[in-house]
């Protein structure tokens, strides 16, 4: 691939024109807001206008209810050899495209499975897909040259190609992306008319529950409207199990030693269920999850001192696998967490405390 178009500047056409551009490909950018396209010029995403002629790859980005829209009109235009979009759902713009009688042998339908809570250009990054799955939804009608491109195209941004049905997909993605924004989104609606006392309690955990609350609603809101029915069935199935964890609370207030007895197990299945669900999401670069060690270090919040425990935890020949970072209330003193291997906790432990850190038992 030599040549590439980029339609729509957010944060996924944005971070794809970077990682292209970074690789040597020709990159040009296209937005009906042309500042936006602008701006992703600026940051070396491309440059800013159309193609003098026909690219490679043309990639749209842009919300789902506009994939058939801009991507007929692509095509009628011939802007390239091959096409693809990049939206969180497949099985409703494919359907789209048929019914606009669009030419569905040079278009695939693909969905790269990253993100950040903040969009637009100016959130983009060149390694934003690194390490990532990338589905691709190809029918038995999707020419071999456009899925050469875009298997390509995943190679450049150095994300893990999945091939998927559409419809898989989407049934998918509401279980394990779109479900989980509107529920993170339902935990911190709890919190804006909270007392101010219980919100200065928050730790961790409700701070990991609402990370993706943050997210931009209008953006959400295209998504969900087009994959409304898988969502909706997964949030039936949620409810229930809400329905079920309600009447276990309210046994275990019941002075009848049976009704709490009741109430014990109904909340110990739904953590147990809770359980075995996260231990089945993938590990470390999609591979068996792991269960590592964590060595809690007490850690002050001044410039350099992660880089001062990394390099020790360095020294002692011990790699970190996964870091969280806990602050403490009020104070300018927090926790770092470091997951490592088990058999190395020992080991970190004891040459991080010969070096001066408190390590938290």
């Amino acid at each position: 691939m030599r040549t590439a178009l980029v339609i729509g500047t957010g944060l996924i056409g944005t971070s794809i024109a970077l990682a292209l551009t970074a690789r040597g490909v020709t990159v040009h950018l296209q937005d009906r807001d042309h500042d936006q396209a602008r701006t992703a010029a600026s940051l070396g995403a491309g440059t800013a206008g159309p193609a003098p002629e026909a690219v490679d790859l043309a990639v749209v980005a842009v919300p789902p209810a506009r994939i058939a829209e801009v991507l007929g009109d692509a095509q009628r235009r011939g802007l390239a050899r091959g096409y693809l979009d990049v939206a969180s759902v497949k099985g409703g713009p494919r359907r789209e495209l048929a019914d606009r009688g669009c030419d569905l042998r040079t278009y695939l339908g693909t969905h790269p499975m990253a993100g950040r809570e903040r969009s637009g250009p100016t959130a983009a990054t060149a390694d934003l897909f690194e390490g990532r799955p990338w589905v691709l939804t190809p029918t038995p009608d999707t020419d071999t040259e456009v899925l050469n491109l875009a298997l390509e195209l995943i190679a450049l941004c150095r994300a893990v190609p999945v091939v998927m049905e559409a419809d898989a997909h989407d049934r998918a993605v509401a279980l394990v992306s779109h479900t989980p924004q509107l529920l993170s989104s339902l935990v911190a609606a709890r919190l804006a008319d909270a007392d101010d006392t219980a919100v200065r309690l928050c730790g961790q955990g409700i701070r990991d529950v609402t990370r993706i609350a943050a997210s931009e609603p209008r953006m959400w809101i295209d998504i969900l409207s087009a994959n409304p029915g898988p969502v909706a069935d997964v949030l039936t199935a949620v409810a229930g199990d809400l329905e079920e964890t309600v009447r276990a609370l309210r046994s275990l207030a019941s002075a009848d030693d049976a009704k709490r007895g009741e109430g014990a197990g109904g909340i110990e299945d739904v953590l147990r269920r809770g359980n075995s669900g996260r231990a089945r999401i993938p590990g470390k670069h999609g591979q068996t999850p792991t269960a590592y060690a964590t060595v809690a270090v007490l850690i002050s919040d001044r410039p350099g001192e992660l880089a001062r425990i990394f390099a020790d935890a360095g020294q002692a020949g011990v790699n970190i696998e996964d870091v969280r970072i806990e602050h403490a209330t009020g104070q300018q003193a927090g926790h770092v967490q470091l997951m490592v291997e088990p058999q190395a906790a020992d080991r970190l432990t004891e040459v991080l405390r010969g070096r001066g850190w408190a390590i938290r038992a």
